[in-house]
């Protein structure tokens, strides 16, 4: 049954099992484990995160395509959410499906006039392109102030049930960590839960299909897979509207969380940095990679200025560390901690412990 879920596609690695268990269930409970406003939202970016990262491993790890677009469709499923919900005169469930199937259509539109007229050339300047099309998005959602509400961004209501207002009981309940809330965001967190849990398995399901096995053969050489008589730049194009609207399906959830959408929420170029460093740590083509990443990512990027205070706190009688330990060097410690990731995980972590079970096997083969 498991294997069927997973699209046959296991983890291959004791040790990756019990890491994917662990960070899985650590999600699945996150509101009752760790309660608190920020747990609570660094778990919701998390899971956000592993869908995002996961439908660009779809582009960049399984067909071997870089784009810089990508952050693009997410902030189109962002804003189609902000706008629906903004222009309602009511928030409603209605709204809510208007605006992800608007974002949804003009994501595939775009993704397949990128694809159609640009996968035809070299992949550098099919990343060039890419590029200058997000900044110029970038810079019209900024500008159309009556539609987008410019710099400022767009704030709007939710409907009631995912409101922090609603409330299941009128108690807090009670956990050994302390007091959680049952009300509109805990309703809403496992909303994102459970269309990133299925955004993830569609998304295995895709790459361990024929479909999926032909993007992988032009990934290793798309000469040859033209030879064999698959069309590549129709396999490539469809690859790019997948994962365009994955990402805008991300975008959407990024919004309903947020109640809240501007430029640099979902359309930043460092976002598209950080999906790049998250593929890196976790492995490209391994989807597993794109949920340990994504968990790895977010906690450090989130925690990283806490736990250095802490040290300088700690090291406040000892020369040159504290200056080193200060919370405003935390980019340089992330940054660190990157390199050395990539030193010793240089195919990502899932693909090291993959390595390390295969040669396990291999030893215990007589």
């Amino acid at each position: 049954m498991l294997s069927r879920l997973l699209s046959n596609d296991l983890p291959r690695s004791r040790w990756l099992v019990a890491l994917l268990i662990v960070l899985f269930l650590g999600l699945a409970f996150a509101p009752f484990l760790f309660p608190g406003v920020k747990a609570l939202n660094v778990a919701a970016k998390v899971l956000i995160f592993v869908a995002l990262v996961a439908s660009f491993d779809l582009l960049l790890g399984y067909t071997g395509i870089v784009s810089f677009a990508h952050t693009m469709f997410f902030g189109i499923g962002a804003y189609g959410i902000a706008i629906a919900l903004n222009a309602a005169e009511t928030p409603s469930w209605a709204a809510i499906l208007v605006g992800v199937f608007g974002a949804l259509v003009i994501s595939l539109v775009l993704s397949l006039l990128i694809g159609l007229f640009s996968l035809r050339v070299k992949a550098i300047f099919f990343a060039m392109i890419t590029l200058a099309v997000a900044s110029a998005f970038l810079t019209l959602a900024s500008q159309l102030s009556d539609i987008t509400g410019g710099e400022d961004g767009l704030t709007f209501r939710v409907p009631e049930l995912l409101s922090p207002g609603f409330t299941l009981t009128e108690e807090p309940l009670q956990t050994p960590l302390g007091e959680v809330d049952l009300n509109g965001r805990l309703i809403t967190y496992y909303l994102i839960f459970l269309s990133v849990t299925a955004i993830f398995l569609i998304i295995l399901r895709i790459v361990n299909s024929p479909f999926g096995r032909v993007l992988q053969a032009i990934r290793e050489n798309d000469f040859r897979a033209e030879a064999l008589g698959y069309r590549t730049v129709v396999y490539r194009t469809l690859s790019n509207v997948l994962s365009a609207s994955f990402a805008t399906l991300a975008g959407c959830l990024l919004a309903l969380w947020l109640r809240y959408n501007g430029p640099d929420t979902s359309l930043s170029f460092e976002i598209m940095l950080d999906i790049l460093l998250i593929v890196v740590i976790g492995g490209m083509g391994t989807l597993y990679g794109a949920f340990i990443g994504s968990v790895l990512f977010v906690i450090a990027q989130s925690y990283l200025q806490d736990l250095l205070r802490m040290a300088g706190e700690a090291t406040s009688g000892l020369p040159l560390l504290p200056a080193l330990l200060t919370p405003d060097r935390w980019l340089l410690w992330l940054g660190l901690l990157f390199v050395l990731s990539v030193y010793y995980f240089p195919t990502g972590i899932v693909g090291k412990l993959r390595e390390r079970a295969s040669l396990a096997r291999m030893k215990g083969q007589p």
